[in-house]
């Protein structure tokens, strides 16, 4: 502590010696131009010295002092000529007086802009430090893995690939395996946080590998995705990848960057992850139970209903049997009994009637309950069905558009219904776009008034559309084009429509894909009867 004390003093005592040194200096260099100047016979423009005076004085003098020097040194100039030669008419004189004095306002002038610009530069040179300083603060101190990293090499080989022909990168990739580890080779970490060490697993070991090769799964496609948002020029990239950690743990992780429009600017790209592992196993382990829940529910409810509808229809039906037995046998007989055959066919009418009209309750019984109708916003039940199936358009990379409406539509209904439905149809939209190319996976709901009693709330999709075979039977019960389907779905949900008065189409839009329109009573089919 005591040697800098006295080192900062020494480097006072050296800045006081040599402000006075300059002083000195510019003061006795003055006085001789004067001198000269005024009382001797030399005839040239000898006051333009008084320029050293000022750029000497300059660096010990505040702008105010440079300008009252300079004003002085023009006076003094100014002095000298008329003592020299009066008011006599001597145009060489008056010449070298006016180059003087240009010299010395023109050098004032830029002194004076020269130390504006050098304050200038000072206050933008302590900006940018503690603009570094709060930026080194927050990069060392998030709890977010942050790397900066070198991307300028592997940048300059991605675009010489470009330079040569090459258009599609994941296709170069395929037919040359080498690419990769090139690309992982040329990117160079320059300095990391405690959170991305602890990510990898380096919280006591200091800066890991200057690559990031050891920590990069070897069936991860994200490395590959990255690579192509450099290569097509895009600021901004966000994947979920998997990271292999120091002891061998597989980590999944969110990993975003944005690039630089200047291409120097790759050598400092801030790379940000956050480790979703254990949410993503927690979801997944939520997800399995949920869908075992309901393969359960469905299970015991197709149980249930099988069960109940067995009882009630096996009287009915043999019942039937038994009367159409009885119907042959009255043909039979030589010669037929016709009163007989008629009695029989009345009898077998009248089991079917009680046959259908069992079904037609057990229908009402699972359509019909005692829930309340109450005004539903349908712009708001899509914004929760798309909160709820998020993780699925996620999941599979689906997009969820909804055209814009011209004012807000509701319509009084059950609203569990009407969400079941929707999510029937998004479910079975998002599952139709698997085979699709992941640019178009989309789903487009739009939202219509259709008359003064009815809106249309319609779900498009850009997979393979239905076919002419599965569109005959697209809404009969068990039937279904899935490997695990029951086909309950869709029936089910135009059963929910029709009871509360309203319908389900579904098509195929003329531009692809299939379209399903829910056709929903504005009031509640009941409240109008």
């Amino acid at each position: 502590m005591g040697s800098s004390i006295l080192s900062r003093l020494i480097n006072r005592r050296g800045s006081v010696s040599h402000e006075v040194t300059l002083g000195l200096i510019a003061l006795v260099l003055g006085i001789t131009v004067l001198y000269v100047d005024a009382f001797t016979e030399i005839e040239s423009a000898i006051a333009v010295l008084y320029v050293i005076v000022l750029l000497l004085s300059a660096e010990i003098m505040t702008r105010t002092g440079v300008t009252l020097l300079a004003a002085i040194c023009g006076a003094l100039t100014l002095f000298a000529f008329f003592y020299s030669h009066g008011l006599e008419e001597d145009v060489p004189a008056q010449l070298r007086l006016a180059v003087s004095l240009a010299a010395i306002t023109i050098t004032c002038a830029l002194i004076l802009r020269n130390e504006t610009a050098r304050a200038g530069l000072i206050e933008a040179n302590l900006h940018l430090r503690d603009s570094e300083t709060r930026y080194r603060y927050i990069f060392e101190h998030s709890r977010i893995a942050l790397w900066e990293r070198d991307y300028s090499a592997v940048r300059a080989f991605l675009m010489s690939l470009k330079a040569e022909g090459v258009t599609d990168l994941k296709d170069y990739a395929r037919a040359n395996p080498g690419m990769i580890p090139t690309c992982i080779g040329l990117i160079r970490t320059i300095a990391s946080n405690d959170a991305a060490l602890e990510l990898l697993g380096h919280v006591a070991d200091g800066l890991p590998s200057r690559t990031m090769r050891r920590y990069i799964a070897p069936d991860d496609d994200t490395f590959l995705d990255l690579m192509s948002a450099i290569f097509r020029g895009e600021r901004h990239f966000e994947g979920k990848g998997n990271l292999v950690a120091e002891n061998g743990e597989t980590r999944l992780v969110i990993m975003s960057m944005s690039f630089p429009e200047d291409p120097a600017a790759f050598s400092r790209v801030v790379v940000g992850m956050m480790d979703i592992t254990q949410r993503e196993m927690m979801q997944k382990a939520i997800r399995e139970a949920q869908d075992e829940l309901a393969r359960a529910s469905r299970a015991a409810t197709v149980g249930t209903l099988s069960a109940s509808l067995a009882h009630e229809l096996n009287q009915p039906l043999g019942a039937i049997v038994v009367n159409a037995q009885t119907l042959l046998r009255w043909l039979n007989r030589e010669p037929p009994d016709l009163a007989a055959v008629h009695r029989s066919a009345e009898r077998i009418i009248r089991d079917s009637q009680r046959a259908s009209e069992i079904i037609h309750n057990t229908r009402s019984m699972l359509t019909q309950g005692d829930r309340t109708p109450e005004q539903v916003d349908l712009e708001t039940l899509i914004e929760e069905t798309r909160t709820l199936m998020e993780h699925d358009f996620q999941r599979d990379m689906v997009s969820f558009d909804v055209a814009a409406v011209e004012k807000p539509l509701a319509v009084k209904a059950i609203r569990i219904e009407l969400q079941q439905v929707l999510i029937n149809l998004v479910t079975n939209a998002v599952q139709a776009m698997r085979e699709t190319a992941i640019d178009q996976r989309k789903i487009l709901i739009s939202l219509a008034r259709k008359d003064d009693i009815f809106v249309t709330l319609s779900v498009r999709d850009f997979g393979p559309g239905i076919s002419e075979e599965a569109m005959a039977k697209l809404f009969t019960p068990f039937f279904t084009t899935k490997p695990s389907g029951m086909g309950m779905g869709l029936s089910i949900c135009r059963s929910t429509l029709e009871a509360r008065g309203g319908q389900l189409v579904a098509g195929n839009h003329p531009e692809g894909g299939a379209i399903f329109e829910m056709i929903i009573p504005i009031e509640d089919d009941h409240d109008r009867h």
